[in-house]
């Protein structure tokens, strides 16, 4: 037990450095979270928008600027968290497959990237907050930190599973960036009309967009929304787990192994 201890303990200092190494990724969130969010304050209208809050059917009219510091605050949290989870377990990956075939349990370092997961979620989502809550006033912050903590699990597991499946480091990057922007701004309600489209249930950020709106701007405890969002993260946890056993099945890099049996 001690023993399995220490190789968990030892794999989450190893993906907590691997974190602290990517300076553009603490630059990111050192600067592009607050101007993000200070930004969509000052730029956006605050002409009143209309906002349908999916688990209770009330309609939230609020300005619009301050929904979309919301908005911002996810796509930042989402891209952030994405971009340094798919960068740690790509730059890693021979590493970890030599780890594996050494006899490293490959379940404690999947549960050490879980952790870090978690860390670095928590640590960007506080920061988001906090900014928001230097030009707004939200109803229940907790609540917002929870959210954008949820969405930031879902897209560090996609971040994971995509570092395992893409051979270039350009693929993930782009995947990430295309796949938060769409999800994020079909559902803001200044730029998309139609956000209450019954297609947006099927996004991965839904439950957290909804729940971080209602925790903003209402007394409304969404939690079947954060529900919802906690299953989004578990299928992508699931697939980061399935992919990343896949890679470190072989401590060859793929190229290598097709050489090797060749010839």
């Amino acid at each position: 037990m001690r023993l399995h201890l220490r190789w968990f303990t030892t794999a989450t200092r190893y993906a907590l450095v691997e974190h602290g190494h990517n300076r553009l990724a603490m630059v990111l969130i050192a600067l592009y979270v607050p101007a993000w969010v200070t930004l969509a304050h000052l730029s956006v209208s605050p002409a009143p928008v209309r906002f349908r809050l999916w688990e209770t059917g009330q309609l939230l009219v609020h300005r619009g600027n301050d929904l979309t510091q919301i908005s911002g605050a996810l796509n930042a949290v989402c891209l952030i968290t994405g971009f340094m989870m798919f960068a740690a377990t790509f730059a890693s990956g021979t590493f970890d497959r030599r780890l594996a075939m050494a006899g490293y349990s490959r379940t404690y370092l999947a549960l050490a990237k879980l952790a870090s997961l978690a860390i670095a979620a928590a640590g960007v989502a506080s920061y988001a907050t906090a900014a928001i809550r230097a030009t707004t006033t939200l109803q229940q912050p907790l609540l917002v930190a929870a959210a954008l903590f949820c969405a930031a699990m879902t897209y560090g597991a996609l971040g994971v599973t995509l570092a395992s499946l893409l051979d270039r480091e350009v693929e993930g990057m782009f995947a990430i960036a295309m796949i938060s922007v769409v999800d994020i701004v079909l559902q803001n309600p200044v730029i998309s009309s139609n956000s209450g489209n019954s297609i947006v249930l099927y996004l991965p950020a839904f439950g957290a967009v909804q729940a971080a709106s209602a925790g903003a701007f209402s007394t409304t405890a969404p939690l079947r929304c954060l529900g919802v969002q906690f299953l989004w993260f578990t299928a992508a946890a699931l697939m980061a787990l399935f992919a990343f056993h896949r890679r470190t099945r072989n401590a060859l890099p793929p190229t290598a192994g097709a050489d090797v049996s060749t010839s």
